[in-house]
C-alpha cells in the first residue's frame, strides 16, 4: 500500500535568515520530504505554518496517513483548533513523527500530557546517537550509532511520560545524555519523537536520519482495524442481556 505522508513545517527561519535559507532554500520541509520519497513506495505532500488552516485542512488530514511535523519559533501561532483537528485524527490511527524543536509544539504536549521541557546548549559540536534497541523497525539499517558533526544539544531531564520503546540515546561532548527516538501510542496512533534537526545545520541531509525519519514513516502507518465498541449492560437485566452500542 502507498503511504501517504504530510511534511508540516512552520517555515519561518528560512525565509527570515540567510544564514538558513542557504542551507534549506526552498525550506526545510522540502528537503526532508525528499529523504522520505527516497524510503519507499509513498506519496508526500508539504503545508506550513502560513497557508490557510497551516495547511491542514480537514481534506489534508483525511489523505495523510502519517503527518511529519517540525516547530520551533512559532508553537503558540498554531491555532488550538487545528491542533485539536490534529489530535483526533492521530487517534483515530494517523501517524505523527515529531521532530527536534516539535517537542515543544503544542500538539506534542497535548498528547503527551506533560511539560515536554528540556535542557539545551547551542553550540555545533558533534552528537552521537547510540542504537539501544536494534530490533526495533525504526533502528533497521542504523548500525551502532549516528554521528552528526554539528549539531544543538539537547540533555535530560526531558520532561516526556515513559516511552512505550526507546530506540536512540544521544551522546555530548559536554557530558549530557538524552532520549532521542522514543515511541508512543495514542488511541489507535503511533508517535515517535526524534531529536536531531536544528535548523542552522544540514542535519536533514544525512543520509542515517533521513534512513530514521523514513523507517519511523513506515512503522507509525495506520493499522487497518475495527474501531472498540463499547458495552453498557443494564444492572437490573442478566449478563445475558447485554447490549453493545458503537
Amino acid at each position: 500500500m502507498t503511504l501517504r505522508v504530510t511534511v508540516w513545517n512552520e517555515y519561518r527561519h528560512e525565509r527570515e535568515n540567510q544564514q538558513i535559507a542557504g542551507i534549506y532554500p526552498d525550506g526545510m520541509h522540502a528537503v526532508i520530504a525528499a529523504g522520505i520519497r527516497e524510503g519507499g513506495d509513498v506519496t508526500v505532500r508539504t503545508a506550513t505554518l502560513d497557508e490557510p488552516e497551516h495547511g491542514l485542512t480537514d481534506a489534508v488530514l483525511a489523505e495523510t496517513d502519517v503527518l511529519v511535523w517540525w516547530g520551533h519559533k512559532a508553537h503558540g501561532d498554531v491555532e488550538d483548533a487545528i491542533v485539536k483537528r490534529v489530535q483526533e485524527r492521530v487517534l483515530l490511527g494517523m501517524g505523527l513523527i515529531v521532530l527536534h524543536s516539535g517537542h515543544f509544539s503544542k500538539i506534542f504536549k497535548v498528547l503527551m500530557g506533560t511539560s515536554c521541557d528540556l535542557r539545551w546548549r547551542e553550540d555545533g559540536a558533534n552528537e552521537r546517537i547510540w542504537v539501544v534497541n536494534p530490533s526495533h523497525p525504526i533502528a533497521a539499517g542504523i548500525g551502532d550509532y549516528i554521528d552528526i558533526e554539528h549539531e544543538e544539544m539537547y540533555g535530560e531531564h526531558f520532561d516526556i511520560p515513559a516511552p512505550d520503546d526507546l530506540v536512540f540515546v544521544s551522546w555530548f561532548k559536554g557530558g549530557e545524555v538524552f532520549r532521542s527516538g522514543a515511541c508512543f501510542s495514542r488511541g489507535a496512533g503511533k508517535i515517535f519523537y526524534f531529536r536531531p534537526g536544528h535548523e542552522t545545520f544540514p542535519t536533514y541531509f544525512h543520509p542515517q536520519v533521513r534512513r530514521v525519519i523514513s523507517n519511523a514513516v513506515a512503522w507509525a502507518a495506520p493499522v487497518a482495524r475495527d474501531h472498540p465498541t463499547v458495552a453498557r449492560r443494564n444492572p437490573e437485566r442478566p449478563l445475558e442481556d447485554m447490549t453493545v452500542t458503537r
